[in-house]
C-alpha cells in the first residue's frame, strides 16, 4: 500500500477528495483532517507550517509518495518551505503539492476584463499567496481579496442553507464587487466554500463566473501523475479509502457528510 495522502485542517479537503475520487478512482487515498487544532486560518505562519509538516510526516510514514494539502491554508503557509527545505533535506523522493498553483495556473483563461476577486479565509489573505502566483502567470490581471471569516462556521455549524448565511454571503460579495465593478471571476479560495456555492449563485451580478477548486485541483493530478511516472508508478491502485482525523472521529464522520455527500467511516489519530 502506498496511497496518496490528502491533508485538511478540518472537512474542507473533502470536496476536492470527492472531485479526485471522480477523476481518479483506482487509487488507494488516506485522508487526514486535523480538527482538533482547527481552523488553521487564524493561525500565525510558523504554527500553520508545524503543524501541517507534522502531518505530511505522517502520511509519509503510512509510505504515501504523494500528499496534497486540500487546504488553502496550509497551502498559503506551509508549502513552499516543506517543498523547499524539508523535502531536498529528508525527504528527496517524496512530493507535496497544493491547491493554489493549480487554481493560478488556469484563473486567466476565465477572465475576460484582467479582474479577479478572490474570496478565502483571513490567513490566505493576508499570505498575498493568490497574488503573488497569478502575477507569476498572468502579470496583468488584477486580483482583489475579500476576507471570509464567517462562511466556515457557518458550514461547519450546518447553517449554511439557513437565511444566516444570506447575510454573510451578501456582504461579502458586495465586498469583494465594491472593490472593482469590473471584476468578472470569483474565486472560492477555501476548499469549504462550495457549499455556499448556491447562496453566492443567487446572489452573484449576470457575467460574473465562480470558480471552485475541486474539479480544477483533480484535473491538474491527474495531469501531474501523467508528467510524473516516477511518482505516479510508486502510486498503489486498489480503489482504497480511510479517513483519520485527530479529533473525535463519531464527530467527523457526522460532519463529513455535508462535504463528502456519501457516509464515511473514520479513525481518531492521536498525534
Amino acid at each position: 500500500m502506498q496511497p496518496i495522502g490528502i491533508f485538511d485542517s478540518g472537512y474542507g479537503g473533502l470536496t476536492v477528495m470527492k472531485e479526485i475520487l471522480k477523476k481518479l478512482p483506482q487509487y488507494d487515498y488516506i485522508y487526514l483532517g486535523d480538527n482538533a487544532r482547527a481552523p488553521y486560518g487564524i493561525r500565525s505562519f510558523d504554527t500553520v507550517y508545524r503543524y501541517t509538516l507534522q502531518c505530511v510526516e505522517w502520511f509519509f510514514q503510512q509510505q504515501c509518495p504523494l500528499v496534497i494539502l486540500a487546504c488553502n491554508t496550509a497551502s498559503a503557509k506551509a508549502l513552499r518551505t516543506i517543498q523547499q527545505h524539508d523535502l531536498p533535506a529528508r525527504y528527496p523522493n517524496k512530493r507535496v503539492l497544493g491547491v493554489i498553483r493549480p487554481t493560478t495556473e488556469i484563473i486567466g483563461s476565465f477572465t475576460n476584463s484582467n479582474k479577479v476577486g478572490v474570496l478565502a479565509t483571513k490567513g490566505t489573505v493576508q499570505s498575498e499567496s493568490y497574488l503573488i502566483e497569478i502575477k507569476k502567470f498572468f502579470p496583468q490581471i488584477a486580483v482583489y481579496q475579500e476576507a471570509c471569516p464567517m462562511w466556515v462556521p457557518l458550514i461547519e455549524n450546518n447553517e449554511h442553507n439557513g437565511p444566516g448565511a444570506d447575510y454573510f454571503v451578501k456582504k461579502h460579495l458586495n465586498g469583494i464587487l465594491q472593490k472593482d465593478a469590473g471584476i468578472d471571476v470569483l474565486l472560492l479560495a477555501c476548499t469549504h466554500y462550495p457549499l455556499l456555492k448556491d447562496k453566492i449563485m443567487e446572489q452573484l451580478p449576470t457575467g460574473v463566473i465562480l470558480l471552485s477548486q475541486g474539479e480544477i485541483v483533480a484535473n491538474s493530478l491527474t495531469d501531474y501523475l501523467q508528467r510524473h511516472p516516477e511518482i505516479e508508478t510508486q502510486c498503489s491502485k486498489g480503489g482504497s479509502r480511510a479517513f483519520y482525523t485527530t479529533d473525535s472521529a463519531e464527530d467527523f464522520d457526522n460532519q463529513a457528510t455535508i462535504f463528502f455527500e456519501q457516509p464515511l467511516q473514520s479513525q481518531h489519530l492521536a498525534l
